[in-house]
């Protein structure tokens, strides 16, 4: 059973979540401070997150917003070069990057909702200046 703690980013319901279906994709920082992308799906009947890079070259993976999954629901692909990841451990099975890893993210469920822990390498992205819009 996943306990509460702090420190956690709210990212979405649980049940937005659909095995195979649409990640749920938020803005962090990487670990040199630049923007980036995170993802967080169903797979096998829990969450996972990883870092939206591709191991192979730093490009983003999803080849529609949200979609990071292959027709059969199984693995995870990456639409500019071809690479194929685990869901469940983000290691590259096939493709360019092969033997790569993308990076994992700490995520729980718990009451309904997933949440995020940042790590000292990938930090939340500080909130948009409306005023700039």
């Amino acid at each position: 059973m996943t306990q509460a703690r702090a420190g956690g980013v709210p990212l979405c319901a649980a049940a937005d979540l659909a095995e195979g279906g649409l990640a749920h994709v938020w803005d962090v920082l990487d670990e040199c401070g630049r923007p980036a992308r995170a993802f967080v799906l169903r797979w096998d009947g829990r969450v996972v997150a990883y870092l939206n890079r591709c191991a192979h070259l730093p490009a983003e993976l999803d080849w529609q917003p949200g979609r990071f999954l292959d027709s059969d629901g199984r693995l995870i692909v990456c639409a500019m070069h071809g690479a194929v990841y685990e869901p469940a451990d983000g290691r590259c099975i096939g493709g360019p990057g092969a033997g790569g890893r993308l990076l994992a993210l700490e995520v729980a469920e718990l009451d309904g909702q997933v949440t995020w822990y940042p790590s000292r390498e990938i930090r939340p992205a500080p909130p948009a200046d409306e005023s700039a819009t």
